[in-house]
């Protein structure tokens, strides 16, 4: 039962971050030389959530970094807009 569990979780865990780095290679018009990771974090600073998301992009022109506070699985679209 645990390995069933933790292979979905990984599962959609890994979709989640799929779909943000396809959002963020878009929006940015990033090429396919430039790295993207995203992490879910849990935070322990003061008025922090309880989690939030890195997203790191390497690359050529400079390597930059964004926060989303909530998790991968809540992300949409529209927070990658803003960026």
């Amino acid at each position: 039962m645990a390995e069933w569990f933790a292979a979905r979780h990984s599962k959609h865990a890994a979709s989640n971050s799929t779909r943000i780095k396809e959002w963020i290679s878009f929006r940015l018009a990033l090429d396919h030389d430039a790295t993207v990771m995203v992490t879910g974090l849990r935070c322990s600073e003061p008025g922090c959530p309880a989690l939030e998301t890195v997203i790191a992009i390497l690359n050529d022109a400079g390597n930059q970094q964004y926060k989303l506070h909530k998790s991968k699985a809540e992300v949409v679209a529209a927070d990658i807009q803003v960026l």
